[in-house]
């Protein structure tokens, strides 16, 4: 075998750790960044953060100075399932938001303080039922118990293992028995149980006095001695059994569906998570406009006391771990650029094709996927996707993910194409609107769609109902 030397030309691309860290920061949400910048600033003492308005009104290493270069006037194409829209779309001529009125305004004032009006901290269960514990009247023995009992109190509101709570305290049995009859008298209702047909009549003890003394006494002995065929919905059987009638029956089980069988669950869900949301969408002077939200965009910058240490000449070991430390801070700087620039781009062009969306609700919404908005930018859809991934927009009808506004399309009657998000809202729609006695099965559903432009099986309907969480027509009829 003859052995030879030659030349060949190629071109690839290279993963630099500059552009590693770019597309690792494009695709972290707000959280995530945050709490990755403050290992960064923990790690780099080249690195600052930037609160005073003197330090965001003029230095070149900062974050927020890059201005955004789209057109202002794109107008939105119409469609045949959408109304004419004449609603432009532009984006903040700076990303320093802070220039763009968007806190002046009265109404999202007025929006700020009734968030942080009703920013609470929910308490935990057992927090609660300590607390009630500590104001009941109770001897010594018993109040020991109790305290025990309270700890054995599950995130649903059960007790697990009684017997062998039983065996572990040692106590006498009526002290027991008190503090059991005193947890069962603690908010909420039915907290305490040991089984589910226990939590519930002690639910309907303590049920408004306003219901019929037969409703309540038949719902207790559906609960007491029948919840399995209430369970089977033998509705007819039950009032066989009872010797009532079928107006009180229905009365009695409609007091029990009103009851929780998990009555702890509303304490141990705990506080509710608050989305800080990317971009802020709202329409002024008959132009939405586009602009990253300022609580969500952090600001770093390079500190300029210890660049100016920084000597080119110089080859000692600390000029070196200068140096290391002044780069590594400018590709952080550039690859936030980048990301807040990527973002402000595919939210843009996302609220460009979803204008009527925004004018109308989600009945409105234009069908989407990553490709159209990778060419319109002249980017590569992965791009798209870290994007919008964990990322969330305000706008006038609430706080969305930037996935929310991409859907597959369906064909419409009329030979153009549909959201899959739109037509679920028309489902959802027409379910809420049927007669209470007479739910639509799904090929009624699907007929009914059909009539409103939409080419939709009755598998489809049916897939996008449980999708939703929507019962079947004969189940939505036992609870009507």
């Amino acid at each position: 075998m003859k052995q030879s030397l030659s030349l060949r030309l190629g071109q690839s691309l290279a993963m630099t750790p500059a552009l590693q860290q770019a597309i690792r920061l494009l695709q972290l949400s707000s959280l995530e960044l945050q709490t990755e910048l403050s290992e960064m600033l923990d790690q780099n003492f080249m690195l600052e953060t930037s609160e005073t308005e003197e330090d965001r009104a003029g230095s070149d290493s900062e974050v927020l100075l890059t201005p955004a270069e789209r057109g202002p006037d794109a107008e939105q194409p119409a469609s045949a399932e959408a109304p004419e829209l004449d609603a432009p779309v532009s984006t903040a001529d700076d990303w320093n938001v802070e220039d763009s009125g968007w806190r002046d305004s009265s109404g999202d004032t007025e929006r700020y303080e009734y968030q942080q009006a009703n920013l609470h901290e929910a308490g935990d269960l057992h927090e609660h039922l300590a607390w009630q514990a500590n104001l009941c009247a109770l001897d010594e023995p018993a109040r020991e118990c109790l305290a025990h009992l309270v700890d054995a109190v599950n995130d649903d509101g059960y007790l697990e293992d009684w017997e062998g709570i039983s065996d572990r305290l040692r106590a006498s049995g009526d002290a027991l028995e008190r503090a059991l009859t005193t947890l069962q008298s603690l908010d909420p209702a039915g907290v305490g149980a040991r089984d589910v047909a226990e939590c519930l009549l002690l639910q309907l003890r303590s049920a408004d006095n306003a219901a019929e003394d037969a409703v309540l006494a038949s719902a207790r002995s559906i609960v007491s001695e029948h919840l399995d065929l209430l369970a089977r919905h033998e509705h007819a059987r039950i009032a066989k059994l009872l010797g009532s009638d079928e107006e009180t029956i229905a009365a009695a089980i409609a007091c029990i569906r009103s009851l929780s069988p998990h009555p702890g669950r509303a304490y141990s869900e705990g506080a509710p998570d608050y989305v800080v949301p990317d971009v802020l969408v709202a329409k002024r002077n008959g132009i939405w406009q586009v602009h990253l939200n300022p609580e969500a965009v952090p600001r770093v910058r390079i500190n300029r006391q210890y660049a100016s240490l920084v000597r080119r000449a110089e080859r000692s070991d600390e000029q070196q771990t200068l140096r290391r430390h002044l780069q590594e801070a400018k590709q952080l700087v550039s690859a936030l650029r980048a990301r807040h620039d990527t973002l402000l781009r595919v939210a843009h062009a996302i609220v460009e094709q979803q204008t009527a969306f925004m004018e109308h609700g989600v009945e409105y919404m234009q069908p989407l996927v990553l490709r159209e908005i990778a060419d319109k930018l002249g980017i590569h859809e992965s791009t798209v996707s870290r994007a919008t991934a964990n990322k969330y927009m305000l706008t006038p009808l609430g706080v969305f993910e930037l996935k929310y506004f991409f859907s597959s399309s369906i064909r419409t009657t009329k030979g153009g194409s549909a959201s899959a998000t739109a037509i679920q809202a028309k489902l959802k729609r027409l379910i809420q609107a049927e007669p209470a006695g007479k739910p639509l099965s799904d090929a009624r559903l699907a007929a009914l769609l059909h009539d409103e432009g939409m080419e939709v099986a009755r598998r489809t309907v049916a897939k996008y109902r449980e999708g939703m969480g929507i019962p079947a027509a004969h189940e939505r009829r036992r609870s009507a």
